[in-house]
């Protein structure tokens, strides 16, 4: 291979895709990345659930996904999320790899990362006003729920007009915890 990322032949070589599954005040992540950055934060990952998702990498990529928590990039993002779970950590400092999303998607997840602080929350529709697509509001939250990155790409602070939460690929506990860790809810009592 060479510097392109292409073989001998000159076609495209299969992205390394390495990954580990770390615990968390959340439950088990799992985490993957490639030469470009961390590509996929999943929830939940129990055996079945990493199973299905390195599954799909492997077959977007091109090649198995190989565990190796010791990668440096893999050990960064660890670090990383294991000081934001503890409170010391308020925004992330690493690559990240967008090829999993594309298009609008893409350009709304990059503005909530970069626009919407720890702490903060926007609305589905302010959201979409602030990519240039007023009427959007729906579409922010298909973005929100196709948002390879969560956690890291903040999709827990999108939130509805209302003072609704709104939904969650990771369920609505999962958004609730996040949202107290960053002091927009109270901690809940049970």
């Amino acid at each position: 291979m060479d510097a392109t990322g292409q073989n001998e032949q000159g076609t495209a070589a299969p992205q390394r895709v390495v990954w580990a599954v770390v615990g968390s005040d959340i439950g088990p992540l799992l985490l993957a990345a490639t030469r470009d950055g961390l590509v996929s934060v999943v929830f939940h990952a129990t055996e079945a659930v990493r199973d299905k998702a390195l599954d799909r990498l492997g077959s977007r990529f091109g090649a198995e996904p190989v565990e190796a928590p010791e990668s440096p990039l893999l050990a960064e993002a660890i670090r990383q999320l294991a000081d934001y779970f503890a409170g010391r950590r308020r925004d992330f400092e690493l690559p990240l790899d967008w090829s999993l999303i594309t298009g609008f998607n893409r350009e709304v997840l990059r503005e909530l990362a970069a626009g919407v602080s720890y702490g903060a929350v926007v609305g589905y529709g302010d959201l979409a006003r602030r990519v240039g697509q007023p009427g959007a509001a729906q579409a922010v939250g298909a973005a929100m729920g196709a948002n390879p990155l969560p956690v890291v790409v903040p999709c827990h602070r999108v939130v509805e007009r209302d003072g609704g939460i709104g939904g969650f690929g990771g369920g609505l506990e999962t958004k609730r915890k996040l949202l107290a860790l960053e002091g927009v809810l109270p901690e809940p009592l049970f």
